[in-house]
């Protein structure tokens, strides 16, 4: 099987680059987007308050570590001024009924957490000057931590993402009189994205090493009008395509990937909202095919059910 000729970069090429530019096309050797639609790209020279984003990875973080990270930071902060009571003398604070160290550290800390949360029960109480100011200093503390707390919460409940499931592999399968490249995605949220468009581009190195081709895909359906179910992706293998007449071997030879690139209206936020991901070459099964999805077990009369858990799933596609 002949592997077709892959034309130089021209300006088309330049502007389907996405921004990796020039040398990263030329030096990446492994995947540019992972398939959770983050990229393979390490910044360096940057002070390191610059290459922290605290507030990115707070967002995005899932919730049980960020429920985790929260309690966490909570407990240390009251442990912090619960050492800083007791270092003040026993005295400190008033109403304990600690006798040995440890005993009065706790105590310290239940009143560490019930300055900075402003309860005050009225047993335990601040005695001397040193005691009042860090009280004022944590009853300071507490309010910030606790305002930011809820913008956090709030920006993560309000923040509008595009819950779409991609199929773990692609397949090349007989369509029509030929065959196509295909994958698909379902809306794993209840919500309505309408007016979805998908960008496929195959991105592949030049045998002679100079660097990398960006070719987009033309789609069978590029757009749909709503998303309620599950799509499936086609790009028909034809003469005018990049693909033609290549095997899973040209695609592994050419270190090929199949950048994804969604973006669809939110009903529920009234935004866009994005999403990516990728195929590599070694995510492609040729001659295989998806399973239906479409199940009547248990639908109501004129209810379409699908079964989300084979998504995934591909068969033998007939010869």
């Amino acid at each position: 099987m002949k592997t077709p000729r892959m034309r130089q970069p021209d300006q088309g090429d330049r502007e389907l680059e996405l921004g990796f530019g020039s040398v990263v096309s030329k030096e990446a050797q492994h995947r540019l987007l992972n398939r959770d639609g983050t990229f393979n790209v390490r910044r360096r020279g940057l002070g390191f308050w610059e290459s922290l984003p605290v507030y990115h990875v707070l967002l995005e973080m899932t919730w049980p570590r960020f429920i985790t990270l929260a309690g966490a930071a909570y407990i240390l902060l009251n442990l912090m001024f619960a050492s800083a009571y007791a270092a003040l003398g026993t005295g400190a604070v008033d109403g304990g009924a600690g006798v040995t160290f440890t005993q009065r550290l706790w105590e310290d800390f239940f009143f560490s957490v019930q300055t900075s949360s402003t309860l005050g029960y009225g047993t335990l109480n601040p005695n001397g000057t040193g005691a009042n100011v860090l009280v004022t200093v944590e009853s300071l503390a507490g309010l910030l931590s606790f305002g930011l707390m809820s913008g956090l919460m709030f920006a993560r409940f309000a923040r509008p993402t595009a819950r779409v499931l991609f199929s773990e592999r692609a397949v090349v399968a007989p369509y029509r009189e030929g065959s196509a490249f295909m994958f698909r995605i379902i809306n794993r949220r209840r919500t309505q994205i309408s007016d979805l468009q998908m960008r496929v581009i195959l991105v592949r190195r030049h045998p002679d090493g100079t660097g990398r081709a960006y070719d987009e895909l033309v789609l069978e359906r590029s757009r749909v009008a709503f998303f309620p179910l599950s799509w499936t992706i086609v790009h028909a293998i034809g003469e005018d395509s990049p693909m033609q007449g290549m095997s899973i071997q040209d695609l592994i030879g050419c270190d090929a990937e199949f950048l994804i690139l969604l973006q669809g209206f939110d009903e529920t936020f009234s935004q866009t909202v994005h999403t990516r991901s990728s195929y590599r070459a070694e995510e492609v099964v040729f001659g295989a095919r998806f399973a239906s999805m479409f199940d009547d077990d248990g639908a109501a009369p004129g209810e379409v059910s699908v079964d989300i858990r084979k998504l995934h799933e591909v068969e033998q596609a007939p010869r």
